[in-house]
């Protein structure tokens, strides 16, 4: 176990910066506190802050940081308060346990609700001071490589949440060799067998390639030394879960994996690493498409180097990456390598704009947030968790940032905007700005009009094409790969599906409002929102439009004193059967077909009627599935709850199955506009000769007469004969009327009827 004066010389040999005196109290102060404690190991439990506060030394954090890690379990495990440890060390060193704290409560593999809130209070907490995550990383880190003392499904457990959460979060913080190692151990508890397989196929590869690396070492130094470019080689092997994942993803074998071996290129000075890279592809053929520059354009983590692959000795392909010693140890321990922390100043600059409040911490997290690419994501990432009213997306959007590699696009003005790999042009649209998304129609990519799922690649200009109150398709839901693109879409189609269903709320209520005799008003619900379990007007009048809310029991609600007419009972003179008048609806059911239309005919004609336009109107409406509904139709809708209405001409079987729910029944009537003509879907079963050429003068018949095949469905009832389902889209029931027609007029055509 490391002593004190250990602890003291490791900060000593990085900072002139410490209080040494601080530094005894702090170990003195946690090993008391532990003192009757133990590990599941049965090691004392002092040895594990103590652990800790020697991988904060390693990453050269400041001296509060490694009082932190010292004192970051006394309040949770101990007596020890918050209060009484900002006495002894200070506000700062304070905050920093007590964020400590917090986050260890915080469990990160939970149902899924639960675990999106608790990443986000993970977020917000490390945004405050990013020290808090550093040291929580080194915190995991050590429980990681103590984890083979704790029972196989909390290992399970502790190793997922390593893998989801805390590894990625390393990467994004530039952290790559802690990165590493927290996925090897996770790697090894989650997948033994496949972590001992890849392991000793790399061992079996190291043995048989040692003497070509060190003869490509070797050939690099002098190559360079040749051009006065001083340089250190070193050999690097992938990790066994690298590997593991890109056999994954790529669907290969160990063996035919072309790029195991790499080699680090360190250099001097940042001009060097561009020489460097000419003498290499001069010496060596380069493996096009296989050249990055991280360099120009670093990554979100401040990761910089330039990346390329050749064809060096033996034919064997060589993945080089040159970078200098500065960026190589950003590249290792990223943030945690910034000189901020190294040097200890933390003087805020004017333009470092953090999380308000004046908390201790927040000066050294604000220096970093002017300088680190890694800090920037951070906040940005924590500012488009904001939505609190959906915890679930968190989870998957935080996912979604923290996993995927970079392209980098630019705006027709020269912006740079930088995108996980795969994203598309929707996911640029929401990275400039949540409305240019929302109101994406189109885009050109590189000057050329190109669809807007187009996966963008490094380099490309991007210019979206807008129009003003569009809503995102929520088939874009699955097309996008970010997750600020992918909450857009889901809050702006939240938004658009609850003010369609206020707008057919507002006019089931007006239409039965109307038919008691009375008017409706918005205001008249605000004094009876207890009555109708709801805490706004708004959200009221959209449980009326989808169903969740009966309109009478509004009405009731507001006139107390109404009674609602049940309707007449009797003979009707088509035969037996019962009507309701009464209602929202002026439902009728159990009448025989002629009765039933001659009724329909009635109630279309009632100018109360719900007016719609179609699929593509203000209102959440659907055409029945099964045949459709064309202008000129007599039509009723279906109210169901929580999908809107339904629309079937009233000739549909369909409408058997909701004989028995008055409630669900519209009166409804077309509304269309002339000036923006739409087409409608219905079905046409044509059966015909079986016979070549058939199909050709049935679709050219449609052609002719301007209607628009959308689908078809082929089957054969008899030898000689064919059945065809045509899914038409035409302009209203004279243009389908029409198209029967001609259809029928065919010589191979035996029989056309409309479909429902």
């Amino acid at each position: 176990m490391m002593r004190q004066n250990e602890l003291v010389e490791r900060v000593a040999s990085y900072t002139r910066d410490y209080d040494e005196d601080l530094l005894n109290r702090a170990y003195v102060y946690a090993m008391h506190q532990h003192r009757h404690q133990t590990r599941e190991s049965g090691a004392p439990y002092f040895s594990h802050p103590l652990e800790v506060a020697g991988i904060v030394t390693d990453l050269k954090l400041d001296q509060e940081s490694v009082i932190a890690a010292l004192l970051h379990d006394t309040i949770e495990d101990t007596d020890a308060t918050k209060i009484e440890i900002e006495s002894l060390f200070g506000p700062k060193i304070g905050h920093l346990v007590d964020g400590l704290t917090k986050l260890k409560r915080i469990d990160l593999v939970s149902k899924k609700t639960r675990q999106g809130e608790n990443l986000r209070r993970l977020l917000l907490a490390i945004a405050d001071d990013v020290r808090v995550l550093l040291v929580k990383l080194a915190d995991r880190l050590h429980n990681m490589r103590t984890l083979n003392h704790v029972p196989p499904e909390k290992r399970q457990r502790i190793s997922q949440e390593t893998m989801d959460i805390y590894a990625p979060l390393a990467g994004r913080m530039g952290m790559q060799g802690m990165r590493d190692e927290l996925e090897e151990l996770a790697f090894q508890n989650l997948h033994p067998e496949a972590y001992s397989l890849v392991h000793s196929k790399l061992d079996q590869l190291q043995k048989k390639t040692r003497a070509i690396i060190n003869e490509i070492e070797v050939s690099v130094v002098s190559n360079l030394a040749q051009a006065d470019i001083t340089a250190v080689v070193k050999s690097r092997n992938k990790r066994p879960y690298s590997v593991f994942r890109k056999m994954e993803r790529n669907s290969v074998s160990f063996e035919q994996l072309s790029d195991v071996i790499g080699f680090r290129v360190i250099v001097d000075r940042a001009e060097h690493c561009y020489q460097a890279l000419g003498v290499v592809h001069t010496r060596w053929r380069a493996v096009p498409g296989r050249f990055k520059d991280y360099i120009s354009t670093p990554k979100q983590n401040d990761y910089r180097s330039l990346h390329t692959t050749v064809v060096g000795p033996s034919r064997q392909r060589v993945e080089l990456q040159i970078r200098t010693h500065e960026m190589n140890d950003i590249a290792e321990q990223g943030i945690a390598a910034h000189s901020l922390y190294k040097d200890g100043v933390y003087s805020a600059p004017e333009d470092a704009t953090l999380l308000k409040g004046d908390i201790g911490g927040a000066d050294s997290a604000a220096s970093m947030a002017s300088e680190s690419r890694a800090y920037h994501w951070l906040r940005r990432t924590v500012e488009s968790l904001s939505d609190r009213d959906h915890p679930d997306d968190v989870l998957e959007q935080a996912r979604l940032e923290l996993f995927h590699d970079q392209v980098f696009c630019f705006t027709p003005k020269g912006r740079l905007i930088a995108l996980p790999q795969g994203a598309t042009a929707i996911d640029f649209a929401y990275a400039v700005h949540t409305d240019i998304g929302n109101s994406c129609v189109g885009c050109r990519i590189n000057g050329r009009a190109a669809p807007v799922v187009s996966k963008l690649r490094n380099g490309d200009e991007v210019q979206i094409m807008r129009a003003e109150g569009q809503t995102p398709p929520t088939a874009w839901e699955n097309v996008v790969t970010t997750g600020k693109a992918r909450a857009g879409i889901r809050r702006a189609t939240r938004e658009a599906r609850s003010k369609q269903y206020s707008g057919l709320g507002n006019k089931i209520l007006t239409t039965t409002f109307k038919r008691a005799g009375h008017k409706f008003e918005r205001d008249q619900l605000e004094n009876v929102l207890a009555k109708l379990a709801h805490n706004t007007t708004d959200e009221a009048i959209a449980a009326v439009g989808r169903g969740e809310l009966p309109p009478e029991d509004v009405l009731k609600a507001v006139f107390p004193d109404y009674q609602k007419d049940r309707g007449a009972r009797g003979k009707s003179a088509a035969g037996e059967g019962w009507f309701n008048l009464s209602g929202v609806a002026n439902i009728m059911f159990r009448i025989p077909g002629r009765r039933r239309e001659k009724y329909a005919e009635a109630a279309s004609k009632l100018a109360d009627a719900i007016p719609i336009r179609g699929a593509a109107g203000d209102l959440p409406v659907k055409l029945d599935p099964d045949g459709g509904a064309v202008p000129g139709d007599r039509i009723v809708g279906i109210l169901t709850p929580g999908e809107g209405v339904t629309v079937y001409p009233i000739q549909a079987e369909a409408l058997q199955q909701f004989e028995d729910s008055a409630d669900q029944w519209l009166d409804l009537r077309w509304d269309i506009d002339p000036d923006n003509p739409e087409r409608f879907p219905s079905k046409i079963r044509v059966i015909a000769v079986n016979a070549p050429g058939t199909l050709a003068e049935i679709s050219d018949v449609m052609a002719t007469s301007d209607a628009n095949i959308a689908t078809i469905l082929l089957s054969q009832p008899d030898p000689g004969l064919a059945q065809m389902i045509f899914g038409v889209e035409v302009w209203d029931l004279n243009h389908l009327n029409r198209v029967v027609r001609e259809l029928r007029s065919l010589a191979v055509v035996s029989e056309v009827e409309r479909v429902n």
